[in-house]
This record gives C-alpha cells, structure tokens and sequence, in this order.
C-alpha cells in the first residue's frame, strides 16, 4: 500500500515537472512571435491630437451611487442602475424619466437594454438577474410584470442580451457566467474557469449566442482586480481596465497582450472602458473622477474629461458613435 503511495506521488510530480516544461515551451514560442510592440507599427500613423469634449445633458434622479447603464439601439434611450434600488430609463436628449422601478434590494449592479428596446433587465445582491418589458404606458407598473431569469449563488455583477431578446448572459461574485433563456429562465449554458468573482463580461460582436461553454483563451498580466472588459468592434482584440490603474489591450490572433495605456502621474484604479466606434480611441473611467481618452494605435493620452464629483463607475459609447454616457459615485449620469 505505502509502495503504490509512493509511486502515485512519484507519477504526480513526474506529470507536474512534465506540464511545467510544456508551458515554459509554449512560452519561448509565443515570444519569438512577439517580435514588434503595436506603437512601433503605428509610428508611421497620423496623430490624433487633443480633442476637446463637453457635457451635454446631465441626468439627475439617482438617489445614491450609479452602478452601471446601457444604451437602447436607438441611440436615444438610456437604462441606469443605482446602490438607491432603482432602474430608471432616461430619454438622453430631453433628460426627462421614461420609467422607474425600484427593486427588491439595494446595489443594483447591474443594467441592461434588450436588443429591440423593449425590455431591460437588471439584478444585484438579490443574487438574480430580472427582466422588465417597457411599454408606451409611463404610468405602468413594471414591477407587476416582472420576469426573474437568472438565478446565481452571490451578487449579480453584469448582464448583456444577446443578439436576440430571447437570450441573456450574466455574470457573478459565485465564479461564473452563464446563458439563460429568457421566456423559461432556463439555464442554456454555464461558463466555469475563473478562480474568484466574475466582475465584468461582453460578447463579441459576431456572436450569436451559440457558445459552447469552454475557456479558450486566458491572459494574466494585469497587477490588480480587472474590473472592466471590452470587445474591439472588429472582435478581434479587446481592452480591459484594472485597479492597477493600466488599460490593456490584448490580441486574440497574436495570443498576447500588444499594449499598456497608463502613464506615471494616473495612479487611481480604471473602473470602466469602450471603445469608438472606429477602435481608434479607448475611454477608461477612472477612480479618480476623471475619464481618460487614449490613441489605441500610438498608445498616447489625447484627451482627459472633468465633470464627476466622486469616482467613474460605468462608461459606454453610444451604438452610432456620436457620444458617450458615464455614470459615477456622485449619483449622477453624463452624456
């Protein structure tokens, strides 16, 4: 018995020296790959210069801090989320409420437009993801026809439909993703992998929604909490911001990370990041209360916004590209 024991550790460790030399391998090759740095490529690139941005409406109602928001596909409409309990639907052009529901619980995390604008959904620490259909009626109570989907085993920390109303994927502080259907709330498809809270997600922009449940890739190179991921328009690459006050840029093709946006005097935490709608620009939100805009190509600051009183909690680029919203600590949204 203690000869089989012996031997069994022995194989173990032989496995896990075997595993370690693979990795080390697959290291070497993937950094002879890495033969040249995105800012190099792109120094034969026009710059962008500085450009100058204003606040156009500022949407007050939010009783506490704003958590996170979504723009509706027309371009107009914008759903926010609040540590207050409340969902509410803005007209982004006007400034006025076009719905507002208060949830069962406080720190609502999580907000999300349907693709046909006729449904958002939302959840926080109730552990559940709920869906609400909107309707002409301002004076409708949504609560009534509440829909719960998702069900997790720790906070809601994200959502976001698929290309369909039909299917939303959300993520939590119990380590997991998952699909759901939204007419059943049946669970379509769990994601496993990570080792601690899942605090972002997004789909990339050819996805359908038919996945297939394993990781495929994983990159490790931020210092902090990633607190933030973004898909480049092309799908090809995407960004994320961390507590260890870096944006990152990652290639999916090239299996690596190709840049670092940061610069010595930004030391607070990035909360939030999207791109333009060309994937020219990176907006990162900071804890700092100031957004920083970055030359994805030269790797250079072009721009930093003032407005927000407390730290940038959410930021999301508008579907046509014409403009941005943020939300902060402050209880208030920008646009």
């Amino acid at each position: 018995m203690a000869t089989q024991e012996v031997q069994l550790n022995e194989t173990l460790a032989h496995l896990k020296t075997e595993s370690e030399t693979l990795k080390s391998k697959l290291e070497e090759e993937r950094a002879k790959l890495h033969d040249v740095e995105l800012h190099q490529v792109a120094e034969k690139v026009e710059g962008l210069g500085q450009f100058v941005m204003k606040t156009r409406r500022t949407l007050k109602g939010h009783g506490n801090k704003v958590l996170c928001m979504d723009w509706c596909k027309d371009k107009r409409r914008i759903v926010s989320s609040s540590q207050d309990g409340k969902v509410i639907v803005w007209d982004a052009f006007t400034t006025n409420k076009e719905h507002a529901v208060t949830m069962p619980c406080t720190w609502v995390m999580a907000c999300a437009y349907a693709p046909s604008g006729c449904a958002v959904a939302c959840g926080g620490l109730d552990n559940k993801c709920s869906v609400y259909p909107l309707s002409l009626d301002k004076n409708e109570n949504l609560a009534a026809k509440k829909k719960s989907v998702a069900m997790h085993t720790n906070y809601l920390s994200a959502c976001s439909f698929t290309n369909s109303d039909m299917q939303i994927l959300t993520s939590s502080g119990d380590g997991t993703c998952a699909l759901w259907d939204v007419e059943s709330g049946q669970l379509l498809q769990s994601f496993h992998g990570h080792a601690a809270d899942v605090l972002c997600l997004d789909l990339a922009p050819s996805e359908t929604g038919n996945t297939f449940g394993q990781c495929i890739q994983s990159f490790e190179t931020h210092e902090s909490d990633i607190n933030s991921v973004r898909y480049y328009p092309s799908g090809d690459a995407f960004a994320s911001g961390s507590d260890d006050a870096t944006c990152r840029l990652y290639d999916l093709r090239a299996d690596r990370e190709v840049a670092i946006y940061s610069k010595e005097s930004i030391i607070f935490g990035v909360s939030s990041v999207d791109f333009s709608l060309s994937g020219r620009l990176l907006f990162g939100g900071y804890n700092d209360y100031t957004i920083n805009v970055w030359d994805v190509l030269k790797g250079t600051r072009v721009s930093i916004l003032f407005g927000h009183e407390n730290r940038v909690s959410t930021l999301r680029v508008s579907p046509d590209g014409t403009a941005f919203s943020t939300g902060s600590w402050d209880h208030t949204l920008r646009v």
